[in-house]
This record gives C-alpha cells, structure tokens and sequence, in this order.
C-alpha cells in the first residue's frame, strides 16, 4: 500500500515559479502512474500531469491549460514525484493532489481511476 504526501504548496505572484513534491512510501511510485491533480473551491478536481510508470515507458501527459508552463518528474532514487510550475497565473490557484494507480494508460488523466492519494498541498498564486 503506497503512502503519499505533497509539500512545497504556497503563496507566490503571478508569472512566478513553484515546485511541489510528492513522496512515495510503501511502494516504489516508479512502478505507478503518478499524477497531479488539482482542485480550486467550487471546482471538480482536474488532471494537471502525470509521469507513466517506468513499465509503461515513462512518458508524460499534460492538460492543456498547464502545458508549456509545467513540468512533471520523478527522481526514482528519493521515490518523489515533483511538479515544476512557471509563469503561474491566477487561475492556478487550487489544492494540488498527487495520486498512484496502476490503470491501463487510456486512463491515466481520470481521477477515479486512481486509488493512492496524498492529502493535498495548497497553492495560491496572487499579488
């Protein structure tokens, strides 16, 4: 049973940059799809990234409101996910999730089909 926890949330200003980790225990997060998920008050949770497990070729998908801007890796020494946002907007303020499943790679941006999740990590960007 994989355990996940996020770090790195905060506060910072529009067109800045933030890096957020996510740290896998109980299971190697290389052989998991690893996303990032967000969510804002109001809003249903949406797909951000996701690094596919090493089996799979550990390629990576984005949504398309964050591509160009952010970037997803895994260091599989220290079993951490991380998620590297620049030119930050606004709307990109939201609790910031990770999550570890193993489902078929059609499935790999669908919140539902993961079953590993972190408790979250806010990020707020604001002036």
């Amino acid at each position: 049973q994989v355990q996940l926890v996020e770090s790195g949330g905060g506060l910072v200003q529009p067109g800045g940059s933030l890096t957020v980790s996510c740290v896998g225990s109980g299971g190697t997060l290389s052989r998991y799809h690893t996303g990032w998920f967000r969510q804002a008050p109001g809003k249903e949770r949406e797909f951000v990234a996701v690094i596919k497990r090493s089996g799979s070729g550990g390629t990576t998908n984005y949504a398309d409101s964050v591509k160009g801007r952010f970037t997803i890796s895994r260091d599989n020494a220290k079993n951490t996910v991380y998620l590297q946002m620049n030119s930050m907007k606004p709307e990109d303020t939201a609790v910031y999730f990770c999550a570890a499943g193993s489902q078929a790679i059609s499935a790999v941006t669908l919140a539902r089909m993961y079953y590993h999740w972190g408790q979250g990590t806010q990020v707020t960007v604001s002036s």
